[in-house]
């Protein structure tokens, strides 16, 4: 892409204004402060840090393996946790762990998942970053609702989702909702490279709390040409999920809805830019410890908070610098590895890192820190590294994967998607609050795309079915963060940003939105229509 055009393209998208805010010292504030968002604080005494081993989360197995695919159930239920020592905690939760289950799967071979609600609210399940069909995605208003519903209660539930599914928002219909009771089974074919994928809640106008209180997990994808690399492997490849929480006195997880019993979506007015906890978990533990060798370890990085960004560190640094070295993101491997001393993560994006930690003598302690927190929230874990005698025979090559790059002369059309506040009470794209079945564009299978994103403030985006390529950020070359296949985009304040994206296999209605979960739940989403 040529650096004029976008340049050009970006001054006719925000203006020539806008773009100069970029540099502006408010906007490199609000980074450095880890914005957006208010922070709420917990009502109890926070734990010491790095007195918590790392857990890992349970690797969920099949119920059954046939010629249709692997079969997996989970089960959604309320499950009372011990997340910080010697509080309980309830929360919603899959199979009865927060992270819920890991889901490992093989690239060509389906898994095929049964969900079963027990919570007192409905669901709807999203695997992020999934190449799924319609059908299976977790649109917001394909609701399964609770196992035992009544019929009465049930038209309840979808009256809500008609007239009152988002905050800021008069009523909107149903918009063909494929709404059941109890259970629904969802079908991710597994045409996809392999990647580090994640599921989560994605109800209407509801989205926030319940990723808040515990609905979410990993679905990994593995393939012949991730496992003829000579990668960390075993327990020498982690995953991370990174959320921050707020904790009520009682131990129960603290969030500012604008009713707590979430019969009204929306948080309160001082929490309408997002949500920052000011405990930060770890899967599921706050501030963990983990023993290592001195030895790589590939480390599957997920920033599952509602709003807060991170710029993650090790601490110390290595001699020499470029302590992570990124393999993946969220679309699967890169074609080459990228040397980073840090690495910036919005909500939902995903980095796959090789740390070597043979660059430290035995007992150092390394820590994981988050350059954009302040006081507790400046860590995140601990890497104690340990003096036992191993062998590494993981190594990180010069050249990772084929990796097709599209090529914006191809483009059959370009689209542009402003990221806005409104001046009511929700959130925007290209001035409309979210309906159900009102299409923002209608994309036709196999032909590449450019759309275009920018932002007021900022904004994580999101984009339904298949991964993305950023081929500019603001008038230059893409950022050091955009490398690879990605599904989820971060929008700096007054940015803009070039992607080109290419729909196949599956024709239906999608979703493009923000990752700020609490603007998500006050509008700031669309479907498009893949043909």
């Amino acid at each position: 892409m040529n650096r004029r055009r976008f340049l050009g393209i970006g001054a006719s998208v925000l203006g020539t204004g806008a773009l100069a805010a970029v540099a502006a010292p408010s906007a490199a504030r609000m980074l450095a402060e880890g914005r957006p968002g208010q922070l709420l604080s917990s009502e109890l005494d926070l734990p010491e840090a790095f007195r918590t081993a790392l857990p890992l989360p349970p690797v969920l197995r099949p119920v059954r393996t046939d010629e249709t695919g692997d079969h997996y159930e989970i089960t959604q239920q309320v499950a009372n946790l011990e997340i910080l020592p010697g509080v309980t905690t309830e929360a919603w939760t899959y199979g009865g762990s927060f992270p819920g289950p890991t889901l490992v799967a093989r690239s060509g071979r389906p898994a095929v998942v049964r969900h079963r609600n027990e919570l007192p609210v409905p669901t709807t399940t999203h695997l992020h970053g999934g190449h799924t069909p319609a059908d299976s995605d977790g649109y917001p208003v394909d609701l399964v609702l609770p196992v035992g519903t009544s019929d009465d209660d049930a038209r309840r539930m979808v009256d809500m989702a008609d007239m009152g599914g988002m905050a800021g928002m008069p009523g909107m219909r149903h918009a063909e909702g494929r709404t059941v009771t109890g259970e629904r089974t969802y079908t991710y074919p597994g045409r996809q490279r392999a990647a580090t994928l994640w599921y989560h809640d994605h109800r209407m106008g509801f989205t926030g709390p319940a990723v808040w209180r515990g609905l979410a997990g990993f679905h990994l994808v593995h393939d012949d040409e991730e496992a003829a690399l000579p990668l960390p492997h075993g327990e020498r490849d982690l995953p991370l999920m990174i959320a921050d929480r707020s904790f009520a006195a009682d131990g129960s997880f603290s969030y500012p809805a604008v009713d707590p019993d979430l019969g009204e979506p929306g948080v309160t007015d001082a929490y309408a830019n997002g949500v920052l906890g000011d405990v930060i978990l770890v899967n599921g533990a706050p501030w963990p410890r983990l023993d290592v060798d001195r030895v790589r370890y590939r480390l599957r990085l997920l920033n599952a908070s509602n709003t807060r960004l991170y710029r993650l560190e090790l601490d110390p640094q290595p001699a020499g610098g470029d302590a992570l070295v990124q393999i993946g993101s969220d679309g699967g491997l890169l074609a080459a590895p990228v040397r980073h001393d840090g690495i910036e993560i919005a909500p939902a994006e995903r980095f796959d890192v090789v740390v070597d930690f043979a660059r430290y003598a035995p007992g150092t302690k390394v820590r994981l820190v988050n350059r954009f927190g302040r006081g507790r929230t400046a860590e995140v874990m601990r890497f104690d590294v340990t003096a036992r005698q191993v062998t590494d025979d993981a190594r990180v090559p010069d050249r990772l994967a084929t990796v097709e790059a599209l090529d914006a002369y191809d483009a059959v059309a370009t689209r542009d998607f402003a990221f806005r506040r409104s001046r009511g009470d929700g959130w925007t794209i290209n001035g409309r609050l979210y309906e159900p079945g009102r299409n923002i564009a209608r994309p036709a299978l196999g032909e590449v795309e450019l759309w275009r994103f920018s932002s007021d403030l900022h904004h994580p985006v999101h984009v339904h079915l298949n991964q993305f390529q950023v081929i500019g950020r603001n008038g230059d070359d893409p950022g050091p963060y955009d490398a690879g296949w990605k599904d989820t985009v971060d929008l700096r304040p007054a940015e803009a940003v070039e992607v080109l994206v290419r729909f196949t296999d599956h024709p239906g209605v999608y979703m493009l939105h923000c990752h700020n979960l609490e603007h998500e739940d006050m509008a700031m989403m669309a479907d498009f229509t893949v043909r």
